[in-house]
């Protein structure tokens, strides 16, 4: 008894201390194996960078404003942007005080961004809004060296551009797949934020698919946690390859920094767009002559349907391709040729990414039946009835028209109404200090109705003292007199 009580305690201790050792062993595995796999993701952001980073370059230009700058803090990302703002926004200037009485004077900004190889004989892939209305434009390397650029091609509806250095052997980087892109993935970004050359930031993709930011005609934003400020713009987006798969164009920012929500416009969009602004210097875009909206809940269960996939066309415009195949006011889209149609953004920019002439096959529910309709799709032009969005700047007054169609009239309370849309006004701005606001409607100018973008920049375009303005605003109608140099 002595014996057996005595051996007891002395094994107990025993015991723990051999199971104290054991924890201690598997704490320590576990900590090297999470210290391993740290190591290997540091090894691989740096071989990314390294792999990346010579192919990276530091953009500068040079461009005359003819308004003043904005002031104040940076304007919070959802609100759309007009020209003179969008350049301060990404170009990361500081914020001047405003002089609402001085009249606009033009005046040399120099402005920055990012841009990355895409050959070895110097074409680049950058933002529109980086060399747009950019006077000269000069690239430098990582190692130092600078050259002259041309800008080959831009597409302000895509916000891409492309520009070219005259160099043979230079580094390039490989346009990925964004379409395999997962929510999750990591993704690395790399610029030149607030003039920092080459400087690269990690994250994961956020979200895919996103729209309606206000800032491109066509969006369909990879959403990122990636650091991305001021300068990054036009900068790639890669993932652990170092492969391209998108391209850093905007932050939702209250303060005008990184808070944590970047958008980059997804490689498989822009690898169809820079191919033709090296061809041709310009993006012909598919057509289809329709308006379309999304099939909400309400919709769907009034057209007899249990799901909310597909668009429905609410008008067919007179003359265009869809009218010729067929298609009527009230058809749901479900399918463009077998692949399902789940809102109006992704059919809209697959219309337009469709090469003009060529034919596609639309699945349609008409009465409740689905049917097949061959289409050949035109091309769109800068007539305003036949494509989705009439916009234009107007720098002498500082705005930025839009036409009014059917789906904005109904938003923006102007149904029945006729005019062209002020989407964006910029600070300091005859326009701003004549009381013009965006989402003004400019029913006429000098007397004449106005119909279309296009004829307000003709009737303004005519020398006269002072221009008359009739316009809508605050459910208010009245005229304006604006003498414009």
């Amino acid at each position: 008894m002595l014996f057996n009580s005595i051996n007891k305690k002395c094994l107990l201790p025993g015991f723990t201390l051999l199971f104290l050792l054991f924890s201690g062993t598997s704490f320590a595995t576990e900590y090297d194996r999470g210290l391993e796999n740290l190591t290997q993701t540091q090894h691989t952001f740096r071989s990314v960078a390294k792999k990346v980073s010579p192919a990276v370059v530091y953009i500068k230009v040079e461009k005359t404003h003819s308004s003043q700058s904005p002031s104040g803090p940076f304007p919070p990302f959802d609100q759309r942007f007009n020209g003179n703002d969008l350049f301060n926004f990404f170009f990361g200037f500081p914020p001047q005080s405003r002089q609402p009485h001085q009249a606009p004077q033009k005046r040399r900004s120099v402005g920055q961004g990012s841009g990355f190889l895409i050959t070895s004989d110097g074409y680049i892939m950058t933002n529109n809004h980086v060399v747009d209305d950019a006077d000269t434009v000069s690239v430098q390397m990582l190692n130092g060296r600078e050259y002259q650029a041309k800008i080959i091609g831009t597409d302000p509806s895509s916000d891409l551009a492309v520009i070219k250095i005259s160099e043979k052997n230079l580094p390039f980087l490989s346009l990925g797949n964004s379409n395999n892109l997962e929510v999750g993935d990591w993704v690395l970004a790399i610029g030149n934020p607030f003039g920092l050359s080459h400087t690269l930031t990690a994250g994961i993709v956020s979200a895919k698919g996103r729209s309606g930011i206000g800032l491109n005609d066509y969006e369909d934003f990879i959403q990122t946690d990636a650091a991305i400020n001021p300068g990054n713009s036009g900068g790639p987006l890669v993932n652990l390859h170092g492969d391209v798969v998108g391209i850093n164009t905007a932050i939702f920012s209250r303060s005008g920094g990184y808070m944590g929500i970047g958008f980059a416009i997804p490689v498989d969009m822009a690898r169809q767009i820079k191919t033709q602004l090296i061809d041709h210097g310009t993006v012909k875009r598919g057509r289809l002559g329709v308006y379309i909206q999304d099939l909400t809940q309400n919709l769907a269960e009034s057209f007899g349907l249990d799901r909310t996939d597909g668009v429905v066309i609410a008008e067919v415009i007179e003359d265009s391709p869809a009218e010729d195949a067929g298609l009527k006011a009230g058809d749901i889209v479900l399918e463009i040729e077998g692949d399902k149609v789940y809102k109006v953004t992704s059919f809209r920019n697959r219309i337009a990414m469709t090469a003009p002439n060529s034919k596609i096959k639309l699945t349609i529910l008409r009465n409740e039946k689905r049917k097949k309709i061959d289409v050949q799709i035109g091309e769109l032009d800068d007539d305003p009835s036949t494509s989705f969005k009439d916009k234009d700047t107007l720098p002498q007054l500082g705005i930025t028209l839009q036409a009014l169609t059917p789906d904005l009239a109904e938003r923006m309370g102007y149904e029945g109404g006729q005019g062209v849309l002020v989407s964006s006004v910029s600070s300091g701005s005859l326009a701003e200090q004549a009381g013009i606001a965006s989402g003004a409607l400019i029913i006429e100018i000098d007397h004449h109705i106005v119909t279309s973008v296009k004829q307000a920049k003709e009737l303004l375009n005519v020398e006269r003292p002072l221009h008359l303005f009739l316009i809508r605003q605050n459910n208010q109608s009245r005229y304006l007199a604006i003498k414009i140099p």
